[in-house]
């Protein structure tokens, strides 16, 4: 299978308060330098990638111009594709960039709607209101977008547990084929964390998170969207391929402002910076701002720690044929202490044992069993 593509827009039209991943404000001049140098790099991409993501930032804060010109130098791949994801937000979505996204070939919709709580939503430093949440989604229903995945935040400071229970009903009702759940974090670098490490706001309890974690696995199956990730829910079909390329540890290409590729066993991300990128882009400097050789024991571990995190979780053979490694010894250690712990589980054919999977606990500590096998 040919690398996934994914494409960085760090632009914004205001830095949510919990989001530490490189962003700027949207300023349509350096925009339009940035997508000229991803038009350009794309050009040089020769095999068509197995999927294509377009994230960020909002990529949706470009004009409908700009979003042409970046669409449009992919759509000589978007035929192959077997996933063509763009990243909108609610309020830089309308029906014309949306006909437009389908007309060059993207095939799916991931909608940062992040609540259904107007409150919830001030509180985050949304830039959209609830009815603009929901007619987003209902234009991209009208726009023809059969794949529209939309992400969900729980675990804000002072939230209710039937606040959340009662947006997890309400979005099962929306026209989507797909919901990302993620607990809110307090990131280091972000207001939030400033927040925090000044006392004025309070985190919630792990127990009350870790209910309401559970209570999105419960509700969201219940409703037809089964999880096949720890943070990820999907009708049967629509499960995220993009992502599910990731998880199995594949190869990927990065293009953008502090994207990361991960090719022939090396890691490397470039510059964090759109305008250094687009200056340094045009005067034919390197862009790569760090890069790591991994080993073949260290690509095995990666493996393992990511590929845990899904339903299926890891089988033997598949993980031997992947790597050369054999889990067992290779995580000697690690697997006897997680199944002590009651975090993961044999998977068995009959009485055959055949791989490991996450238990119902070590979906909650997910981040500790990776962080074990690593």
């Amino acid at each position: 299978m040919n690398p996934s593509l994914y494409i960085h827009i760090p632009f914004c039209g205001r830095r949510c308060v919990y989001c530490n991943f490189y962003s700027s404000i949207y300023d349509k001049d350096t925009a339009s330098s940035y997508i000229d140098a991803l038009a350009a790099q794309a050009e040089k991409i020769e095999r068509p990638p197995s999927t294509i993501y377009i994230g960020g930032g909002t990529p949706t804060v470009l004009d409908t111009l700009l979003l042409e010109r970046l669409v449009k130098c992919l759509r000589r791949f978007s035929k192959e594709a077997l996933e063509f994801t763009f990243e909108a937000n609610p309020e830089s979505l309308d029906a014309d960039k949306l006909r437009m996204l389908s007309g060059y070939g993207v095939t799916r919709l991931s909608i940062g709607i992040q609540s259904l709580d107007e409150n919830k939503l001030k509180k985050l430093g949304r830039l959209h209101t609830l009815a603009k949440a929901r007619e987003s989604v209902a234009l991209a229903e009208s726009a023809g977008f059969k794949n529209i995945s939309v992400d969900l935040i729980f675990g804000v400071w002072g939230e209710k547990m039937k606040i959340w229970k009662r947006e997890l009903e309400e979005v099962v009702l929306l026209p989507i084929t797909h919901v990302s759940c993620y607990e809110l974090t307090y990131e280091r670098g972000t207001p939030l964390f400033a927040a925090l490490a000044n006392k004025s706001l309070a985190p919630l309890e792990d127990d009350v998170t870790a209910e309401m974690y559970e209570a999105a696995i419960e509700l969201l199956s219940l409703r037809g969207f089964k999880q096949y990730e720890v943070s990820n829910f999907a009708k049967s079909g629509f499960e995220c391929k993009h992502n599910l390329n990731y998880w199995e540890n594949n190869p990927y290409i990065g293009l953008g402002a502090s994207a990361v590729s991960y090719m022939d066993g090396v890691r490397s991300k470039f510059i964090s910076d759109a305008k250094v990128y687009t200056r340094r882009f045009r005067e034919g400097r390197p862009l790569v701002e760090s890069s790591e050789k991994l080993s073949p024991i260290r690509r095995a571990k990666e493996t393992a720690a990511i590929k845990i995190r899904t339903r299926t979780g890891i089988d033997f053979k598949w993980f031997k044929d992947r790597t050369g490694y054999d889990l067992r010894e290779l995580e000697r250690n690690a697997l006897p202490k997680l199944i002590e712990d009651g975090l993961i589980k044999h998977k068995k054919d009959g009485d055959i044992i055949t791989g490991i999977v996450l238990k119902r606990k070590g979906f909650l500590f997910c981040d500790t069993v990776s962080a074990e096998l690593l």
